[in-house]
């Protein structure tokens, strides 16, 4: 699973002088989250039913819902990197009729170099339409866990990414994630959750021609 928000840029661990975005005479520092990027992968962040189901006519469309305000919170325990995402499900429907319950999937999964997924949890969410009214919302919180030890770059793949480098060596300009081997041991250090609604081959595929 691609999402795109695994972004290799130039990493560091900072000491203590130093703080994210500092200029220095040989480049500028970058502080590195063990901490998940979360999000959610595109074509699984909204849901639309149907009624008849057989049918895809705009005239058919009976439900349809989107995942939003996505947010996130990170903590870390003896052994592993913690992050709770909340987020809210709104949802409107064709008819406002009688109150109605509406009940949706969604997948938390948690992927390991940007296409690895280490972990997935399937959970559901409830929609109360009240009588007369066609929208509906409501919020869910999720948690996903990453081994310590896996978000932690090597000592000598940190070594090369901090290491200072002088205006006139020969590799002053290079950037050190060019080497495949420091690029590779940052994206197997590099963790995401993502966050979608578990669609059916039919709904992943009229989400993406529609």
């Amino acid at each position: 699973m691609k999402s795109g928000l695994i972004a290799l840029a130039a990493i560091a661990s900072l000491s203590a002088c130093k703080t994210a975005g500092t200029l220095d005479d040989t480049g500028v520092y970058v502080t590195r989250s063990s901490c998940p990027q979360v999000g959610i992968p595109a074509g699984t962040g909204d849901i639309t039913l149907f009624n008849p189901a057989t049918s895809k006519d705009a005239s058919a469309i009976d439900v349809v819902a989107t995942i939003t305000n996505l947010r996130a919170s990170c903590t870390e325990d003896a052994t592993n990197v913690v992050s709770t995402a909340t987020f809210d499900v709104v949802a409107t429907r064709r008819d406002a009729g009688e109150a109605r319950q509406v009940t949706l999937p969604y997948y938390d999964v948690i992927a390991q170099g940007g296409s690895d997924v280490v972990a997935k949890k399937v959970g559901y969410v409830a929609l109360n339409f009240p009588a007369g009214s066609v929208r509906a919302q409501t919020s869910a919180q999720v948690t996903g866990r990453v081994n310590r030890g896996a978000a932690a770059l090597p000592e000598d793949v940190r070594a090369e990414l901090t290491r200072k480098r002088k205006p006139g060596e020969a590799d002053a300009a290079v950037d050190p994630l060019a080497d495949p081997r420091i690029r590779d041991a940052v994206a197997r250090a590099t963790f995401e959750q993502l966050i979608g609604f578990q669609l059916t081959q039919d709904q992943l595929r009229y989400n993406a021609t529609r």
